[in-house]
């Protein structure tokens, strides 16, 4: 997983990106790598502000699928 050492979330905040995780894995089962590659996104995302748990999903689920195609 990417560094997020000094990275720094209110409870709240952690609420939220545990229901955007637990969403996008429940609506999409996924392998252990993407589960990875969706917390980091949602990670990312909340870092930069984002804090509704629907919005960080999309965005998760989003950069899975470029991710995909990519490969």
């Amino acid at each position: 997983m990417k560094d997020f050492s000094n990275a720094s979330f209110s409870p709240d905040l952690i609420k939220a990106m545990d229901q955007a995780l637990e969403a996008a894995v429940a609506t999409h089962p996924v392998s252990s790598t993407r589960v990875q590659t969706i917390a980091e996104c949602i990670l990312r995302s909340a870092k930069q502000g984002e804090s509704d748990p629907r919005t960080l999903q999309t965005l998760a689920m989003v950069e899975m699928q470029l991710r995909m195609v990519e490969n």
